[in-house]
Formats: C-alpha cells, sequence, structure tokens
C-alpha cells in the first residue's frame, strides 16, 4: 500500500504505524468473522440465579471484604444527548403550526416515543425551565395557540438561545425532579457509587469523556459537591479520560481504497466503546464496577440497585479467592491428582470453560486458564425479541468458554447458528464487576485479553460517499473475550437506559 509523507506523519501523530494501518485494511478485506455459539447461556447452564438467601449471603460477604480492596466506579460517558433527543430535532424541523396540527404531524409519524413526550411532558425535569426560558424569550407566548406554543417549547429545550440540552454531553443532562433540586445522571452516579464503592469514607469514580467535555463535568461537580459530599457523607475521588486517538481506526471505500477527505487527508474514526480498553488499563485498582452513563434510577430504588451490585461483588470475591488459592496451590508444585481434579472441576462448573487434560502441560494450561482477567456479569431476562446476550461460544481452539456477543456476530444464515440464537433467554445491561490484579498484586495488561477478530465493519457516509468504518472488539464482548467469566441473573429493574428522552417519563425515572 502507497502512502504519501503527509500520510505518514498523520498516521504517527495518531500514535499508529503504517503497519497497522494495513492490517485494518485487510480486516475490511476479510470482512466480519462470526462465531461459533455452542449453547445460549442460560439459567443453570452458564447462568447463576441466586435466590433470596444467597443474596443476602453475598452481600453480606461484599461489605466485610470491601474495606480491603481498591474499588472503583467505571463510567463510559463520552455519548453525546444529540441521539437522545434526535425525534425532537426532526419535529423543530418539519412542524410548520401554521399549516399543520400537532395531532396530524403525531398521526403522520407513528412515533410511541414522540407521543408519550407531548402527552407527558410537564413530568420532564428540565419541563419548568424550558417554560421560563420559552416566556423570557417570546414575550407573547401565553397569547399563541398550544401547537405554536409547543414548537416553541421544542426549540427551547434544543436551541442554543435556550437550555441547549442537545449540545451537552449526556451525563449532564437532568434526568430526575426532587422536591428541592434536579438531578444529572452524573450526580445518580456519585449517588450510587457511595452505597457501593466507599471503601474507609471514599468513592472513587472514573469517567471516560469526549475532548472538549471534562470541563462541563468539572463544572458541573463543583456546583453538587457540597450537597451530594452531604448527603452521602462520603467523600469523592473522581477521574477522567478520554478515548485514546491511536485506537481510532481508518476508513475504506467500497473498494477498500483509503477514504479520503476533501483536504485529502485519510479519514480516521473513533473505534467504538472497545477502545476504552484502553482506559480500562490505565486505572490503579483492584476491583472495578463498569456501568453505562445513562442506567440510573431515582434515590428511592437506589438502595435495591446497590444492593444487586454488592451481590455481584461478592460472588467476585468468592470466585477470586478460590482462584488465587489455587493458583497459589499449583505455583507450589507437587499438585495431588485428587487437587487437580478438584481444579479442572472449577473450571468447567464454575466458569464454564472446556479444557483438555491429556497433555505434558497440564498444570502449566491449569495456570493459563486460572490467571486471567475475572469478571461477574449481571444478565437480564429478555422479555422482548432475541438478540445479542451472553453465550457459550467456542474459539478457533476448540475451547467452550462464557462470552457476551452481539447480534450482528451471529451467523444467522447458518439454520443451526439462528435457532441457538433464539434460544437466547437473557441480554447484556452492562452490569459488570471486574478483578484487574492478580495473586501477586500485580495488574493484567488488558489489551492482551482481546480477541481482535472480535472486531465490527459499519456502512457509513460522509460528504454524502459511501465508506466502511471498523469498530474495534467491544469493551464487554470482543475486548474481554479472553478473561474469565461469570454470568449472574438480576432484575430488570436495574436496568433503566435513558435511549430516548421520552424514557425519562417512564415510572422508573420519575421520583415519588
Amino acid at each position: 500500500m502507497n502512502f504519501s509523507q503527509k500520510d505518514i506523519l498523520q498516521i504517527e501523530e495518531k500514535g499508529l504505524s503504517t503497519q497497522e494501518v494495513e492490517e485494518q485494511v485487510e480486516i475490511f478485506k476479510r470482512g466480519n468473522i462470526k462465531v461459533n455459539i455452542t449453547e445460549a447461556a442460560t439459567v443453570g447452564n452458564g447462568i447463576s440465579r441466586i435466590e433470596p438467601a444467597g443474596k443476602k449471603e453475598l452481600i453480606s460477604f461484599y461489605d466485610a471484604e470491601k474495606d480491603n480492596h481498591s474499588i472503583l466506579k467505571f463510567v463510559p460517558a463520552s455519548g453525546a444527548a444529540s441521539r437522545m433527543f434526535k425525534a425532537l430535532h426532526n419535529f423543530a424541523g418539519e412542524f410548520d403550526p401554521e399549516n399543520d396540527t400537532l395531532r396530524d404531524y403525531l398521526d403522520k409519524k407513528q412515533d410511541a416515543d414522540l407521543q408519550r413526550f407531548f402527552n407527558h411532558m410537564e413530568q420532564l425535569p428540565f419541563y419548568e425551565h424550558a417554560v421560563e426560558r420559552a416566556k423570557k424569550n417570546h414575550s407573547d407566548y401565553e397569547d399563541l395557540s398550544n401547537d405554536k406554543r409547543h414548537k416553541i417549547l421544542v426549540k427551547t429545550i434544543l436551541e442554543s438561545d435556550g437550555l441547549y440540552l442537545s449540545n451537552l454531553p449526556k451525563g449532564l443532562v437532568p434526568f430526575h425532579k426532587y422536591n428541592m433540586n434536579t438531578a444529572t445522571a452524573f450526580e445518580e452516579h456519585l449517588l450510587e457509587a457511595a452505597k457501593y464503592v466507599e471503601v474507609n469514607g471514599v468513592a472513587k469514580l472514573h469517567f471516560t469523556v469526549a475532548k472538549g467535555d471534562k470541563d462541563k463535568f468539572k463544572g458541573e461537580w463543583k456546583e453538587i459537591q457540597e450537597r451530594v459530599e452531604n448527603e452521602t457523607g462520603v467523600k469523592f475521588e473522581i477521574e477522567y479520560s478520554y478515548q485514546d486517538p491511536k485506537t481510532d481506526t481508518i476508513a475504506v471505500d467500497n473498494n477498500f481504497e483509503l477514504f479520503r477527505t476533501e483536504e485529502n487527508d485519510l479519514f480516521f474514526r473513533p473505534g467504538g466503546h472497545g477502545a476504552l480498553i484502553e482506559n480500562l488499563n490505565q486505572l490503579d485498582a483492584e476491583i472495578v464496577f463498569v456501568k453505562n452513563i445513562d442506567n440510573v434510577v431515582t434515590e428511592e430504588a437506589m438502595q435495591n440497585v446497590a444492593n444487586y451490585k454488592k451481590m455481584l461483588g461478592g460472588k467476585l470475591f468468592k470466585v477470586q479467592q478460590q482462584i488465587f488459592k489455587y493458583l497459589e496451590t499449583l505455583e507450589k508444585g507437587n499438585v495431588p491428582s485428587e487437587k487437580l481434579d478438584e481444579i479442572q472441576r472449577f473450571l468447567n462448573e464454575e466458569l464454564f470453560i472446556k479444557s483438555s487434560s491429556n497433555h505434558d502441560l497440564f498444570i502449566e494450561d491449569l495456570k493459563e486458564k486460572l490467571h486471567r482477567p475475572l469478571r461477574v456479569c449481571g444478565m437480564v431476562k429478555n422479555e422482548g425479541e432475541p438478540g445479542g446476550g451472553p453465550f457459550l461460544v467456542k474459539d478457533k481452539n476448540g475451547e467452550i468458554s462464557l462470552q457476551i456477543i452481539e447480534g450482528a456476530q451471529i451467523d444467522n444464515d447458518n439454520p443451526e447458528q439462528a435457532k441457538t440464537a433464539r434460544e437466547s433467554t437473557h441480554f447484556n445491561p452492562v452490569d459488570i464487576v471486574c478483578s484487574l490484579k492478580d495473586h501477586n498484586g500485580e495488574g493484567f495488561d488488558l489489551p492482551g485479553y482481546v480477541d481482535k477478530e472480535m472486531s465490527f465493519i459499519a456502512d457509513k457516509t460522509k460528504y454524502g460517499k459511501a465508506l466502511k468504518a471498523l469498530e474495534r472488539p467491544g469493551l464487554w464482548n470482543g475486548g474481554m473475550a479472553k478473561w474469565n467469566t461469570i454470568f449472574v441473573e438480576v432484575p430488570v429493574e436495574t436496568f433503566n437506559p435513558v435511549k430516548t428522552v421520552s424514557d425519562l417519563l417512564k415510572d422508573s425515572h420519575q421520583a415519588s
């Protein structure tokens, strides 16, 4: 592949090499690799269902253990709110109250979320603020027709002379309204973290944010710090990081030629959430809880959510301790065959790793399979259509392990694979607790546990031209493919994402 001197400088500025760019182009030519799912992970076969007594025991175990560990909450928070307000942007651009009625517009759109917005928008946490600003900007607001007021109100929510919410990172949009204040998703993550991440009076959190947004988050923290710390009795240490430019990926056209900008520069795109494995790798913590920025609940529901986090953490501590004991036993040598059989059963029954014992490196093989980062993942029962979620997967070496698989990774053209996918009963809500250090206290090099073949090719456009984009192996699937994994069922009430503004009108986001 021929690169100009200008290309080479641009590639090096990203922290990449021409060889890495060429390897990415080869991935485009190769296409997406479908995984080999052998079974859907279900309760009793890959997913643990923990009964109330067991949950109580694990919570107590977590509470007794946590002060002996460095614990942190990791929140991917670089998403912009623009997608959350997409339907409102369309409305603001399309609806003409001079020539149309709101009723006709909604009937034509058949958008349930938009219908819910207009039926219940007075319940939104920023509604009163928006009305106040609309009246300030439009002295005749009260005299206008309902349809005209609705248009003005939507534009006030979205645009720069109003609240400009669509320009904020999603984490700084007001999510919940209480008697004395409104709370952003950022604030709710802090309040939740105080209930299970706190160690010796301090709760540590790490937010991955978009460049340009760090000061906005720091400004929000300055505004709320006194109130949040007084309410929780906890001090907070908050860190931020950006997605590393070296995780950006090259784009190509449909002929696999390098896609170029109008200035004839190479066109790189962010590598997707899988790039955040680099951010996770930089953390100096032993135990890390991972949860998306938009998945929060109101304060009255928070303790229930925190208890399930503690349950997952207690499970992780118990399994981690067992793994550490086995590794110490194996390293001492002269291990009796009964103990080797016990370790083999643990791998098969607890970690669902199917490994072979018929070769000379048996002990070394067991060490390798135990000496991995560990994750315990909450899984929610799928009440809708089956899709990506927890599966038992066979890799190219014949090893079977528990994996989180996206729907796009499944070979639906293969009837057997499609049938297995339809048998999926749970989905991945991104509710994870990780152990990032080994039995010697050394941190794992997390990029070494990524399955690079789990990258994903997506079709996009730029300047009206088609391009192919490459997303790195997702943080919770390919980015953690070579981790040891445990799946535990958690209830749907622990999963309350906000994908559209109308999701804020659901009961789970309404404070009583």
